[in-house]
């Protein structure tokens, strides 16, 4: 029988849970899961964050595969979790809703947009939870609440039956209370095995210095013996400039490539509906909306030249390593100012993937004045599995849970 649990830190959606049965045998079987509010559930209306969507859209007609695939290897389904509107958010915040509360740090944000499945596993509602990444939303949830996640490589995990933000972007990832369940749901999700799983030895390590320079430097003293303990796994690492160009480029041209396709994908709807949105969430909309379409083609040459940059450097199985995100965090009353400031510094860092398409585990590896702070290991991709079970590796190491 699954356990019973009150939901003390409101990382559910409000109402009836949404549950699916287990297949009674499977390599999952024992543990249980939620999904982020942009995955179809059959008769259950995807809310995507926002009421106005909610009340648009009918009941969804299947359920998505990915839900199936964990739901048939014996995972049981939970409920749903809360999310940013409509994806397009890092703090975790929803006016409407609530905001999860952060398990690991009660004052501070829980991160976005996966924020309801990141305080679900923190606060051990449930063994793991699906959520979203096309920007950072599985990554700095995973950071700021003290658990592992995984942004997969685009493409490996099915997305059909999930909303859309940024669709050469998006990817779905996972979170986890154990690095072992992390790994146990990406056999369950990633492709198989063998030279094109992924699978085969990784290194060496690259430290990539712009980042380590990016975090505050409480962030990066405090991930100095984490990165201490992975050199034991994967050898002494090299230290090299990765962007040359700066992170403030990385970032520009993600948030303008990004950016067009959120307008793609969404502002047809918003301009028919002219729903209600909460801080912020507007104004990103707007933005999008008016990005110019010769800085977006800008945008996607520089993330060819820079994707074929980082495939040539990966190619032989190098792992990236770098501080998740820059700072622990933000407290809950950071005004809107601050609060931009740190989304445009964390997202010079999560670009790297982002642009590139590689898959990235964040491990809870320090803390900062008691608060969580991730370390990030990323490969190239289709090596997802080879940089889980490193992961896994990394932990023991860390003596963190397996």
């Amino acid at each position: 029988m699954p356990r019973a649990f009150e939901d003390r830190v409101g990382a559910f959606v409000p109402g009836p849970r949404v549950e699916l049965p287990a297949a009674a045998t499977g390599p999952l079987h024992g543990l249980d899961f939620a999904v982020k509010d942009l995955f179809d559930v059959a008769g259950a209306v995807t809310g995507y964050g926002n009421p106005d969507w909610a009340r648009t859209h009918a009941p969804a007609a299947a359920t998505a595969p990915i839900i199936l695939a964990l739901a048939q290897a014996g995972a049981q389904l939970r409920g749903k979790t809360k999310t940013v509107e409509l994806a397009y958010g890092l703090t975790g915040e929803n006016v409407w809703y609530g905001t999860p509360t952060n398990p690991a740090a009660p004052d501070r944000f829980p991160g976005g947009s996966s924020c309801g499945s990141a305080a679900a596993v923190s606060a051990g509602l449930v063994d793991f939870a699906l959520g979203s990444d096309t920007g950072g939303s599985v990554r700095i949830p995973a950071s700021y609440c003290g658990i592992f996640g995984i942004r997969p490589s685009w493409g490996a995990v099915n997305l059909t039956a999930a909303c859309p933000l940024g669709p050469s972007f998006d990817t779905a990832g996972w979170f986890a209370s154990r690095a072992s369940v992390l790994r146990r749901v990406g056999d369950v999700l990633l492709p198989g095995g063998g030279a094109s799983g992924g699978e085969g030895a990784l290194g060496p390590l690259i430290k990539v210095q712009e980042a380590w320079v990016n975090a505050v430097p409480q962030t990066a003293t405090a991930l100095v013996g984490a990165l201490s303990k992975v050199e034991e796994v994967l050898g002494p690492c090299l230290s090299i400039h990765l962007a040359p160009e700066g992170l403030t480029q990385l970032y520009e041209n993600f948030r303008a490539a990004q950016a067009e396709e959120a307008w793609a994908s969404l502002g047809s709807w918003i301009e028919a509906i002219k729903p209600s949105f909460g801080p912020g969430v507007a104004e990103r909309f707007a933005a999008a909306k008016a990005t110019a379409p010769a800085v977006a083609a800008a945008a996607r040459a520089f993330r060819e030249v820079f994707r074929q940059r980082m495939r040539a450097l990966l190619a032989g199985g190098a792992v990236l390593i770098y501080p998740t995100s820059p700072v622990a965090a933000p407290r809950l009353d950071i005004d809107a100012e601050a609060q931009q400031a740190v989304r445009e510094r964390t997202m010079g860092v999560t670009a790297i993937a982002g642009l590139a398409g590689l898959c990235e585990v964040t491990l809870p590896a320090a803390k900062v004045d008691g608060v969580p702070v991730g370390l990030s290991l990323a490969a190239a991709p289709g090596r997802d599995r080879a940089l889980l079970a490193v992961a896994e590796r990394v932990a023991a190491e860390l003596r963190l849970p397996v």
